[in-house]
C-alpha cells in the first residue's frame, strides 16, 4: 500500500478537517439540544460527510419539527 504523502494530498487533508470537525462539532451541539444521541451524530460527523448531515435532517430535524408543530 502507498502511503506517501504528495503535497495534493496534504493540501487535500488541511481543506477538508476543518470542514468534518466544524460538521461534527455542529451535529453534537444541535442533536445535544434535541436530546438525539449526540455521541453518534458527533462521531459519525467526524468520519464522513455530507451523508451524516442529510441522515441527521431526515432522522433527527424533520420529526423534531412535525412533532413541535400545533396541529389544528
Amino acid at each position: 500500500m502507498n502511503l506517501d504523502m504528495t503535497q495534493e494530498k496534504l493540501m487535500l487533508l488541511l481543506y477538508i478537517s476543518p470542514l468534518l470537525f466544524a460538521q461534527s462539532i455542529f451535529l453534537f451541539l444541535n442533536a445535544k439540544k434535541k436530546g438525539a444521541n449526540a455521541w453518534f451524530w458527533g462521531i459519525w460527523g467526524l468520519i464522513q460527510t455530507p451523508m451524516p448531515l442529510l441522515f441527521y435532517y431526515l432522522f433527527v430535524v424533520r420529526p423534531f419539527h412535525k412533532k413541535r408543530r400545533p396541529s389544528s
